[in-house]
């Protein structure tokens, strides 16, 4: 076959990274040349050769650098030359905004500034470390990360959900519907004890989706525990916790059916695994998904047990003593403010609040139901749009809490717009650190931290360790970026076929390995939500200290050492005892076991230290 030459004085174009990581393998495609043309690549002094296809393009995959600074790349083909420069960085940079941004808020306790100082190092690194590229790299944080945060429409429609749902909390609030459902569960649940389980439990109803569970259920019941004398970072904990693993252990929900997908993707290309399903393979690793588990029970024995440890024993014997948060630091602003107090002399009538809520659960789940496709349930959610069913069913809450309030003249027309209005305003400063957050993320990935995490990692690992290297790996990429969804898709593709090749390599890629196959898959799910709940630029995180109207750099400080400990156990009593072919259900026993006995000997009861 003949090659189409390109017109005369044709220039070939030439898509190279922003940056390349010393060390990191990268990739250059080259376009627009002549179809089946031999097109050359010469990168500083070596050079690759390669063949274009029928559209002209050819992919130079696997590239490496190991020396630092700007190399020329030159592209051939023809007679055509195009010439550009790479700069090289040492891989470490591409940790160093996201490490930055969290060393900064942990120290002046603000994340805003400290997320801007980090987006404004890594849109640096990306420009050049120069005056000019300071200056430019600022601006950009604004013009490029920042706006292309808010421009993704499933972003969008978080904010959206987020505002709507504070909206209809507003509204409830106002109509006294809130305070009523709190005279009832304080009738049942009067001690701070009864007040935790009940949050616990209220987590564990609402399994669909961890946005909707984390934002319904910490504003549901931040005045049940304010009553209660329970301390806001605790509220914080009891939702941030109990969400995302809740979320990620049930078998229909839009995470399982995002992990189901990434888990299919990876499967085409291992031929061992054939004749097994996606779904199969995710619920063979459920028992392996040791941080969730774990977690889930640890929020329970805190909740039922009344002791706490380390800063948040501090933070409930203030609370018990009537400050439910801290003097001095203003919490994120939540439902709080004279437009969202109950209404004077409104009827209390819980069925205001309930119904709402309710109708909310109820629209998300068949809003999921009606964006998806398929023969079975699994197949249906695992399809749907969540960003389209979380829009609706939050925009139906407000709207039934509105036509509520109005037919009942318990509100006016103009009295409802107000007390939505004002529930919405309170989520705008958790909004502004959510964009971000995902500003900060898409920082990260284009300094290829991914890749650098991976390469650091070596190309050797002993089988039965794989899992516990994945649960590392994934919390680091999960910790550092912010986000449990952004670290499965990253993670997912490539662990899968790693596992399978160490599996091959050590002569159990068939029936007896397969526990580390299924260890391996909880583990990117497992150590990704570790790292979410680590992390103060997770999204999660932020919207849990939203919803519970708790300062946020108090509720990573509170919760870390929580969620430190829950996750050192699952990694050294589950992990790695389950790569070596441990049962995973003696794993699940020793650990409760160990959480237990560590809360009894070290934990304290904020209720016994007041009185």
């Amino acid at each position: 076959m003949l090659a189409v030459l390109p017109p005369a004085g044709h220039a070939l174009d030439v898509a190279a990274p922003n940056i390349a990581l010393q060390s990191v393998p990268f990739e250059i495609v080259v376009t627009d040349a002549a179809a089946g043309s031999d097109v050359s690549l010469d990168i500083g002094d070596t050079s690759h050769r390669g063949v274009a296809d029928e559209s002209g393009r050819a992919t130079f995959g696997d590239l490496t650098r190991t020396a630092t600074g700007t190399v020329a790349i030159t592209a051939r083909s023809n007679g055509d030359v195009t010439a550009v420069d790479l700069r090289v960085l040492p891989g470490w940079i591409s940790l160093m905004p996201a490490f930055l941004a969290i060393a900064v808020a942990l120290i002046i306790r603000n994340v805003v500034p400290a997320l801007l100082l980090g987006l404004w190092l890594g849109s640096t690194a990306l420009q050049s470390f120069s005056p000019l590229g300071a200056l430019k790299g600022l601006l950009e944080v604004f013009t490029v990360f920042i706006v292309n945060a808010l421009a993704n429409p499933d972003h969008a429609a978080i904010i959206l959900f987020t505002m709507m749902i504070g909206g209809m909390v507003g509204i409830i609030t106002r109509n006294g519907g809130m305070a009523s459902i709190v005279r009832v569960v304080v009738s049942r649940a009067k001690t701070a004890i009864g007040g935790q389980v009940a949050v616990w439990l209220m987590g564990l109803m609402i399994f669909f989706d961890d946005y909707a569970n984390t934002l319904v259920v910490g504003n549901t019941a931040r005045s049940i525990t304010d009553h209660l004398k329970i301390s806001r970072e605790k509220l914080a904990y009891l939702v941030d916790s109990t969400a995302a693993p809740v979320v990620c252990l049930a078998l229909v929900t839009t995470w399982i059916g995002y992990q189901v997908s990434l888990i299919d993707q990876a499967m085409t290309d291992i031929d061992g695994l054939s004749g097994m399903t996606a779904y199969s393979m995710f619920l063979h690793s459920i028992p392996y998904s040791f941080y969730p588990i774990l977690a889930v029970l640890f929020v329970l024995a805190i909740s039922a047990s009344g002791r706490d440890m380390g800063p948040m024993y501090k933070a409930e014997v203030r609370a018990r003593k009537g400050q439910v948060q801290p003097h001095a630091v203003d919490p994120m602003p939540a439902m709080d403010g004279d437009t969202l107090d109950a209404k004077p002399d409104v009827p209390m009538r819980p069925i205001n609040a309930f119904l709402p809520i309710l109708i909310l659960i109820v629209a998300l789940g068949a809003g999921m139901i009606i964006t998806g496709e398929g023969e079975t349930l699994t197949d249906i959610v695992g399809s749907a749009d969540p960003y389209t069913a979380m829009m609706w069913a939050s925009f139906i809450g407000a709207l039934v809490a509105a036509g509520m309030s109005i037919g009942q003249k318990i509100l006016s027309a103009h009295e409802t717009v107000d007390a939505w209005y004002g529930g919405a305003r309170a989520t705008l400063f958790g909004m502004i650190v959510l964009i971000l957050a995902w500003s900060m993320s898409a920082v990260t990935t284009d300094l290829n931290a991914k890749g650098y995490l991976i390469s650091i990692l070596g190309d050797t690992l002993p089988a039965a360790l794989v899992p516990a290297v994945v649960f590392v790996l994934a919390a680091i990429t999960a910790f550092s970026t912010g986000t449990s969804w952004g670290t499965m898709g990253i993670l997912l593709p490539l662990v899968l076929p790693l596992t399978w090749a160490v599996m091959t390599v050590a002569g159990v890629a068939d029936a007896s390995g397969m526990h580390i196959m299924y260890s391996a898959i909880a583990c990117v799910l497992a150590g990704a939500v570790w790292g979410d709940h680590c992390s103060p630029i997770s999204d999660t995180t932020v919207l849990s200290s939203i919803a519970s109207g708790c300062d946020h750099i108090e509720h990573v400080r509170t919760q870390l050492p929580y969620a430190l400990l829950v996750g050192m156990v699952a990694i050294g009593l589950g992990t790695i005892p389950a790569g070596y072919g441990l049962p995973p259900w003696i794993s699940l026993v020793v650990g409760a076991a160990v959480l237990l006995t560590v809360l009894r000997f070290f934990g304290r009861s904020a209720d016994e230290s007041v009185n």
